[in-house]
């Protein structure tokens, strides 16, 4: 865990990998939870049976499951100080290059991107990566946005 102490600290970690999150399994539950919550049933996250004849051989997890993910493993890697308040302020980019099997165990990889001065504070953007257990391509990368205010 590292912590991120202040707007100079934080500009002087552009660039610089974060940490590695620890291996989250992804389980059908939870799958079907997600879809209930987003009131997302496409059948290729949800029917176990019939997933088995696609080319994936059984379920994957939405890609937003996967982006959910990053509250979680980000709290693994990094916190911040200094500021009086932080709000998650958007993203830049999304991709979901490769699906993620349901059963599958998934990690988060995170770097600073850029730092922005806004008015208050910083704008940070932070390069996410998410890999499955052995598999070849990211199953979702992502650039979030948080702005960090001093006052």
């Amino acid at each position: 865990m590292i912590t991120l102490n202040g707007i100079d600290d934080i500009k002087a970690r552009i660039g610089e990998e974060l940490g590695v999150s620890e291996w989250h399994l992804v389980t059908q539950e939870d799958i079907d939870a997600f879809a209930d919550v987003t009131g997302d049933h496409q059948w290729i996250h949800v029917d176990v049976e019939r997933a088995q004849q696609t080319p994936f051989g059984g379920t994957i997890a939405h890609g937003y499951y996967t982006l959910s993910l990053a509250p979680k493993f980000t709290y693994e890697l990094f916190s911040v100080e200094g500021f009086a308040f932080g709000i998650n302020y958007g993203l830049n980019k999304v991709r979901f290059p490769a699906p993620l099997p349901v059963g599958s165990k998934v990690r988060m990889r995170a770097a600073i991107a850029s730092v922005e001065d806004v008015p208050g504070g910083i704008q940070m953007a932070t390069a996410l990566t998410f890999e499955r257990e052995g598999g070849e391509k990211p199953v979702c990368v992502a650039e979030t946005l948080v702005r960090l205010y001093t006052g």
